[in-house]
């Protein structure tokens, strides 16, 4: 048997001390005095330095996967969440390919660090994972382990390891525990998996730079991953504090999303403990119609619809808008979709030479595989507006969601976005050069403190980028000035006189008949060595839903076309931009019987894409394959994507609203 060099030695003094640690009486869990980080009273926490009653924009990385994730040690990741921290706030870390010891042969540092970052390692086959990647663990030796560690040294491409990668989790302990592995009753892995999310938690702790410095903050998170049929239904899983879970419920616990919200209601929010938690649906291209299925109508009668659609609302207040995996904002030629947009064409992983059937009224299967139909309830658009309906139907909005956006990277490398610095031979594009770096979270709050940072997630006051970092204001109205973007009390006065991105529009002033937006933009600086990219437009895009289907509006509320482009032999931009936009639009389709959902999206002069740049600094005979794609673009438009602002028409009093 071969035996590789040691890995995941980061958490073998927490998972080996699991073993002991662990209850002999309970052979189910771990008991959770056990395993949790005691909780600690952050309420009373003393202020940062600084702090801002305006809010101040924090940009972090809420996806993130390191060596405990079945899928990054395949991939030949050995780096843990203190490597994934280190590398957030600007230290250097290793990346595959390995050596013949099994060290990382390439070294990485982020180009600037980020305010925050969780890491969100899939909680399935965490306890398999720590087992067969730690040395001196109770498996460790097992054939089981040993192909396992093969793989995480040897794999080939994603692209060609797909294939066997069921039947290698299966090895380890797939949907039922491998007694090679995990025992004849699966207690093994269990003990393991109790020190895995101790490990995790703690590293999340030990990197948390609380008040009065908060210089960065760190969140315990896991991803809940589930993937019936090949869809991708996966959520990541978000916790406000130090008091969490046991351990962290997976889709081998709960197989539909709504076992996981009533589990992390019962057994976190209204546990009296102080857990606090949100869920974050994630890659809802990649879902066949899944993600935002209307299945809360399955729930029973009208109130029992109501408390389903309530609980979803409650426990996933955000949306990842965009990762490595593509863009789930839009889509162009979806069935009930009324109206097109040209942007919409962004970052799609899924434009095959032939685009995938529509789901219609239907679902799917097989996406995960590139296979089965695409539904207009994959993006997050058509959601917000189909949450309307549902709004108009029982009273309850299920999809009253915010936007954001991450990388999903599986090399414990949070923030690592640059197109410039993206690698097109490494795993990252493995999975096909459809791939992208993924974007960031921003978070408009009043410090960089967990609280702080939560609670604004929690009220959606937060946008996604595609990775710039541009600063992005959005506020919602009646009396708005026309002249407000020239007042340089721009924000106090948007947040005095109406509400900011993730908001509901209060009732009209009597006499005024609709309502009116301003959207602010700053463009990403960049670094000396790789400046930010111009600004060309910022754009309001408004969404609806009737019987004639789901209605989108897209309007121009400041900049527009501007000619501008990129010399494909340089990749330079040329034409001009702007480093800073804002404008103010009142809405002249405006019907006060109609509820409609609004958000801005900031959109940047083309630049090239990292596949272009690829082919452009390399030499013709050196070239990866992608450059010999017919069906790449050579360029791409960074954008963002703030939280909605949503009308609904006045009710009576006591009326749901």
């Amino acid at each position: 048997m071969r035996r590789r060099a040691p890995v995941l030695s980061f958490a073998a003094a927490g998972l080996l001390g699991a073993f002991a640690a662990c209850s002999e009486n309970d052979p189910e869990a771990p008991s959770p005095a056990e395993t949790a980080v005691p909780a600690a009273a952050e309420a009373s926490a003393p202020a940062c330095e600084q702090r801002d009653p305006l809010r101040q924009v924090f940009f972090g990385d809420l996806h993130v996967h390191t060596a405990f994730s079945t899928d990054a040690y395949v991939f030949g990741t050995r780096a843990g969440p203190d490597d994934a921290y280190r590398f957030a706030r600007g230290e250097e870390i290793g990346l595959p390919p390995l050596d013949a010891q099994g060290d990382p042969l390439a070294r990485v540092r982020i180009d600037r660090p980020l305010d925050f970052a969780a890491v969100t390692d899939h909680a399935e086959f965490i306890g398999a994972v720590g087992l067969c990647g730690t040395p001196g663990s109770p498996a460790y030796d097992h054939p089981g382990c040993d192909a396992f560690q093969a793989a995480g040294a040897e794999s080939p491409p994603w692209s060609d390891t797909l294939g066997s990668f069921g039947p290698l989790i299966g090895r380890i302990g797939g949907g039922s525990p491998s007694p090679e592995v995990c025992g004849e009753d699966g207690a093994v892995c269990r003990e393991a998996a109790a020190g895995v999310w101790r490990s995790t938690q703690e590293s999340a702790h030990r990197f948390n730079d609380g008040p009065p410095g908060c210089g960065f903050t760190t969140f315990v998170a896991y991803e809940y991953s589930a993937s019936p049929e090949l869809s991708k239904v996966h959520r990541n899983v978000v916790f406000r504090g130090e008091s969490v879970l046991p351990l962290p419920i997976s889709s081998l616990d709960e197989v539909e999303a709504r076992g996981l919200w009533r589990r992390l209601r019962e057994e976190c929010i209204e546990a009296g403990t102080g857990c606090d938690v949100l869920a974050i649906p994630h890659n809802s291209n990649l879902a066949n119609g899944r993600m935002f299925a209307l299945d809360h109508r399955e729930a029973g009668d009208l109130e029992q619809q109501r408390d389903a659609a309530r609980l979803r609302a409650e426990l996933e207040p955000l949306v990842e808008m965009m990762q490595i995996k593509g863009d789930s904002e839009c889509r162009n030629g979806l069935s009930g979709v009324l109206g097109s947009d040209a942007l919409c064409d962004f970052e799609k992983v899924r434009n095959l030479p032939e685009a995938p059937p529509d789901c219609g009224e239907g679902i799917g299967r097989g996406a995960l595989m590139g296979e089965g139909c695409v539904s207009r309830l994959d993006f997050a658009r058509y959601a917000l507006a189909e949450g309307l309906r549902e709004a108009d139907r029982i009273g309850v909005n299920p999809f009253k969601f915010g936007l954001m956006a991450s990388t999903d990277t599986h090399n414990a490398t949070p923030g690592d976005v640059a197109e410039w610095a993206f690698d097109p031979v490494g795993w990252r594009s493995a999975n096909g050069p459809h791939t992208n770096p993924g974007g960031l979270v921003a978070v408009w709050a009043e410090q960089n403190q967990r609280d702080s940072l939560f609670d604004a997630m929690r009220r959606r006051e937060t946008y996604g980028t595609s990775g710039p970092r541009h600063v992005v204001r959005f506020f919602g109205g009646w009396e708005y000035p026309d002249d407000l973007c020239g007042d340089p009390e721009l924000v106090a006065r948007g947040y005095a006189g109406g509400v900011p991105m993730g908001a509901d529009l209060p009732d009209a002033p009597e006499g005024l008949r609709a309502p009116v937006f301003v959207a602010s933009a700053l463009a990403d600086p960049g670094t000396p060595e790789h400046p930010g990219g111009l600004l060309q437009r910022i754009q309001i895009v408004k969404s609806w839903a009737d019987a004639d289907g789901v209605h989108q509006s897209v309007i121009d509320a400041a900049g527009g076309p501007n000619g501008a482009g990129v010399d494909l032999e340089t990749c330079r931009p040329t034409g001009a931009g702007e480093k800073s936009l804002c404008g103010v639009w009142r809405d002249p389709d405006f019907d006060p019987e109609r509820r409609a959902v609004y958000y801005a999206r900031v959109l940047e002069n083309p630049s090239c894409r990292w596949t272009a740049r690829h082919c452009t600094r390399t030499p013709a005979d050196q070239r990866h394959a992608v450059c010999e794609n017919p069906h790449l673009p050579d360029t791409v438009q960074e954008r963002s994507w703030s939280s909605p602002i949503w009308y609904a028409p006045p009710r009576p009093a006591g009326e749901r609203s």
